[in-house]
């Protein structure tokens, strides 16, 4: 009886402890801070700083490299670079504009550039003069406004922050430091730099921010990202944090007790997501993420369009950019763009917010026998004909590709189908369905009800769709 008892016991805490965190939250916890997000799918990300000045110019020279690099990109010394600040002067800037484009399009939160690595704030901080009220004839801190904002029209707000490169305050600096002025000591502009303004934006903005987007954490170490990460959870325990404050970087490690909530794929998106990982790829509408001048190399709408439904597909969420310029408007490119987006999510947003993924797989395309990828593993082959999202007893299939023959294939769904019917059609009518050995084919009209993507949604009898499953 007594070793029942034990093993019984032993049993209940392996089960307990299977449901608790690495940040000491149970699953259910963890599920309900994430609940919005995961909800989101599409968010805005806004790359705006003193680097919209030169935009892309030193000394009437074009710089390569992304806009927001440009300090370090063309090593410009530290003097040159904050004389910038006072041609910072963004007086067309509107924050409820701002959040307007962002709402129409159908985001659901904003991501905005705090300090960016140039180490300018881009809000009231006492922490350093170098910041857009104190540093700029603007004066204002555009953070505030945009929290009024979203607080206003139900978006929620997050803040990026550089927390480990800071190329003015006595921060890291990639590929390493160029003018004498920026030797300090690393830990001494932690204490007194990033863990103070951290706080500012932990306290100052009411209940935002909703999420805090660390970026690449060159020079830290654990000592130094557990400072600021006991910060987050003392003055923000619900905030929603990326993998980049320690080690996640670009290569999407896992970086242990402190790799935050969700993974960070940039400008790409993995071909399965990240099975059992929250993950948002973020990605550029152009070439770069702050304001450029001479970057006129946009995405296609399609592309856009097809982007959102194929990381939705996959579980993940879509942090999509704009950058604007210096005198605070977002390029007219950009929002264009984003209205487009917007009218295809008035209709077919079902088939996104809340959505989990394709019960299916195969149609993301498949990895290749023979194409490698540098680090040598095989080459994902994409196919882009469609893409599938799911809810309890709903599927949705968003069809890129229209059928020549009138007849769309879904291969190896045993779930019985209730109804089909065409997300765009306003009475819903039903589509004729025929089950073959396959799986079930539905008939649909000559053309498609959108050039881009169209969606088909099938009310199934199981709450979770029940498929043959074929690997890619």
């Amino acid at each position: 009886m007594k070793k029942t008892i034990l093993f019984s016991l032993t049993v209940a805490l392996l089960a307990l402890a299977a449901t608790v965190c690495s940040a000491g939250e149970t699953k259910a916890q963890r599920d309900a801070r994430l609940a919005w997000w995961r909800e989101a799918k599409f968010g805005l990300f806004i790359h705006w700083g003193v680097y919209s000045v030169p935009a892309g110019y030193y000394h009437d020279q074009p710089v390569r490299g992304i806009g927001e690099w440009i300090m370090n990109s063309g090593k410009i010394p530290m003097a040159e670079y904050q004389a910038y600040a006072k041609e910072f002067n963004p007086v067309k800037f509107n924050a409820e504009e701002w959040v307007k484009i962002a709402k129409d399009a159908g985001q659901k939160y904003i991501v905005i550039t705090a300090k960016h690595h140039d180490g300018f704030a881009m809000f009231d901080t006492k922490a350093s003069p170098w910041n857009i009220v104190q540093a700029t004839p603007f004066g204002r801190d555009p953070l505030k406004e945009l929290a009024a904002a979203c607080k206003k029209e139900g978006i929620q707000l997050g803040f990026y922050y550089s927390q480990a490169q800071d190329w003015n305050n006595g921060g890291a600096a990639t590929h390493g430091k160029w003018d004498p002025a920026q030797q300090h000591d690393m830990d001494d502009y932690i204490d007194k730099i990033a863990v103070p303004q951290v706080k500012e934006l932990l306290s100052n903005y009411g209940k935002f921010p909703a999420v805090l987007w660390w970026d690449t954490p060159t020079g830290m170490n654990p000592e130094r990202a557990q400072k600021l990460y006991d910060v987050v959870k003392k003055l923000k325990p619900g905030v929603i944090t990326n993998n980049r404050l320690l080690g996640g970087g670009f290569t999407n490690r896992f970086a242990g007790g402190l790799n935050g909530d969700t993974q960070t794929p940039e400008q790409f998106i993995p071909p399965q997501g990240y099975p059992g990982r929250d993950w948002e790829t973020c990605m550029t509408m152009n070439d770069t993420w702050g304001f450029k001048r001479d970057d006129n190399h946009w995405k296609a709408t399609e592309t856009l369009i097809r982007n959102l439904c194929d990381i939705a597909s996959k579980g993940g969420n879509y942090l999509l950019n704009v950058g604007p310029t210096s005198e605070g408007l977002i390029p007219q490119p950009s929002i264009d763009r984003l209205a487009e987006v917007g009218k295809w999510m008035n209709v077919n947003s079902e088939a996104i917010y809340g959505t989990t993924p394709t019960p299916f797989g195969a149609e993301a395309g498949k990895f290749s026998e023979t194409e490698k990828e540098r680090n040598g593993s095989p080459k994902f082959i994409p196919s882009w004909e469609w893409r599938c999202t799911s809810k309890p007893g709903k599927i949705y299939a968003m069809i890129f590709k229209w059928p020549e023959d009138n007849q769309f294939v879904l291969p190896g769904l045993r779930s019985e189908v209730k109804k089909a019917y065409l997300l765009a059609d306003p009475k819903r009518r039903p589509l004729k369905i025929k089950r073959g050995k396959t799986g079930i084919a539905i008939s649909v009209p000559d053309l498609p009800p959108d050039a881009i993507a169209s969606v088909i949604c099938l009310e199934i009898v199981d709450a979770k769709a029940s498929v043959s499953q074929t690997k890619l």
